[in-house]
This record gives structure tokens, C-alpha cells and sequence, in this order.
């Protein structure tokens, strides 16, 4: 990935960030260039995508927890700047609204990290998701809250039911998209988003309508792709845009 370039370049960058386990070693590498070759967040404002509904920001299970753990407690990045979608917000349409409003305010997201579920979704914006989609409540399927179990003792009764996320419109208008899908796990909604049709049944085919999107894969999330021949790129028929990119390799890049 090209994060820290993109901050060295644009301090005040805006960047939209994922939870997870796939950003993990993303987070501890943007923690690792901080301390040690001085990549400055002072100026940089975050938007995550989505957080869930009914966790106070304090509960293990929440993203705001996470974030804290993972990144925000070991970086600069000023509290003021950090967004996180309000799960405990009384009103919850109306702080859908307002998370849009804010991130017209800031000019836009620059470069929006993803992830990508095992049934294609993207942030939590499930199968049959329109791709004019903006900031919302989403339930949970059966699926992402089985495959989320292990953020709460392995317990999927223990997942929410609903997310506050942000839509797929929102995702897509980002500037530059970068997704990670890491493990065996995501092979078939790569491959799927990939190979398939641009369709609402794998939100993640959105992306290959986006203008500049980069996918970081490991070889097990890659396994089900068709390359080319000596290249980590897929079939160009399978491709609508000439910058949507697939880099396959043992390590994402930051």
C-alpha cells in the first residue's frame, strides 16, 4: 500500500480505515514507520467504515476499541480528526447524516482501506446491497456474524444484529481504493468479485467500476484467480477498468 507516501505528500490527507484482521499487520506497520521514520498523523483526519449498533465505544467487541488497540493509541493522529460511526446514537438515521456531512466537510476520502467478507461484502454493505448506497443501518447475515464470532468469545449470538456502515456510493467515491484479503477464507469472494459479474450479489464487483482501486492479496485469497501468463494480473476480460490492479504476493505493501 501506499499510505505513507501519500501522507509525506498530503499531510492533511483523509483516510478511511477498516477493522478486522486483515488491516492488522497494516496498522502495526503504519505504527512501525511512525516510531521509526517519522511518519507524521498530526494533520491527517480518519473515517472508519462502519462501527456497530448498541456497543458503547468502550465495549472490547466495538470498533472503536479496536481502533484504539490497534492504532489510534500508538499514532498522532489528533482525537478531533478521528471518526468513527455512533453506534449509541439516539437517533440513528439522522448520525448516518451526519458521518456523510462530515466527510463532505473534509473534502472527501483520499485513499479507503477494505477489507472484503467471506460472502463479498465491503465494509458491512451485505449481499443485494445497491451499489447507490449511502451511509446507513445494515443487518448483519448469519454469515458475518459467524465469521465476526471471534471478536466476541467465539460466540455468534454475541455479534450484533445491525452496523452503522458506510454505503457502497460512499466507498466507491473515495479517491482511491485500496482493498486486503488475506487467507483461504476470502478466496472464493475474490475470485467471485473478480470473475463474476458486477452485480449487487458480491457488493466487493463494485470496485471494478471504481476509477483507481488496488487489491492486496496473499497467495491463499488469490488461489481461485485466473492469471494471465508470468503476471498478477487477472483475465482483462474479466476487467472493466485499466486501474484496477491486483498485486499477489506473501506481504501487503504500505
Amino acid at each position: 500500500m501506499r499510505i505513507d507516501r501519500l501522507i509525506r505528500e498530503k499531510p492533511d490527507a483523509v483516510l478511511g480505515l477498516p477493522t478486522g484482521n486483515s488491516p492488522r499487520l497494516l496498522y502495526r506497520e503504519l505504527i512501525r514507520l511512525h516510531r521509526e521514520a517519522g511518519l507524521d498523523f498530526s494533520r491527517v483526519t480518519t473515517f472508519n467504515l462502519d462501527e456497530y449498533v448498541g456497543l458503547p465505544p468502550g465495549h472490547d467487541g466495538s470498533f472503536h476499541t479496536f481502533m484504539r488497540r490497534n492504532f489510534f493509541d500508538a499514532v498522532n493522529v489528533p482525537p478531533e480528526r478521528i471518526h468513527l460511526p455512533d453506534g449509541m446514537a439516539a437517533d440513528l438515521p439522522a448520525a448516518c447524516e451526519a458521518y456523510e456531512a462530515a466527510i463532505a466537510q473534509a473534502g472527501g476520502i483520499d485513499l479507503l482501506v477494505l477489507g472484503v467478507g467471506s460472502n463479498g461484502h465491503i465494509g458491512f454493505n451485505e449481499p443485494g446491497t445497491s451499489f447507490l448506497s449511502r451511509t446507513r443501518v445494515s443487518t448483519l447475515t448469519p454469515r458475518t456474524r459467524s465469521d465476526n464470532a471471534g471478536f466476541f468469545d467465539g460466540s455468534p449470538a454475541a455479534v450484533p444484529r445491525q452496523s452503522i456502515t458506510m454505503g457502497i456510493r460512499t466507498i466507491l467515491e473515495a479517491r482511491r481504493c485500496e482493498l486486503l484479503a488475506f487467507g483461504p477464507s476470502k478466496a472464493r469472494a475474490v475470485a467471485e468479485a473478480v470473475h463474476g459479474p458486477v452485480s449487487t450479489v458480491v457488493p466487493a464487483s463494485a470496485l471494478r467500476g471504481h476509477s483507481d482501486a488496488m487489491w492486496y492479496l496473499d497467495p491463499e485469497a488469490g488461489a481461485a484467480l485466473r492469471m494471465t501468463s508470468g503476471s498478477a494480473c487477472p483475465n482483462p476480460d474479466t476487467v472493466s477498468r485499466k486501474t484496477f490492479t491486483l498485486e499477489v504476493s506473501e506481504g501487503a505493501h504500505v
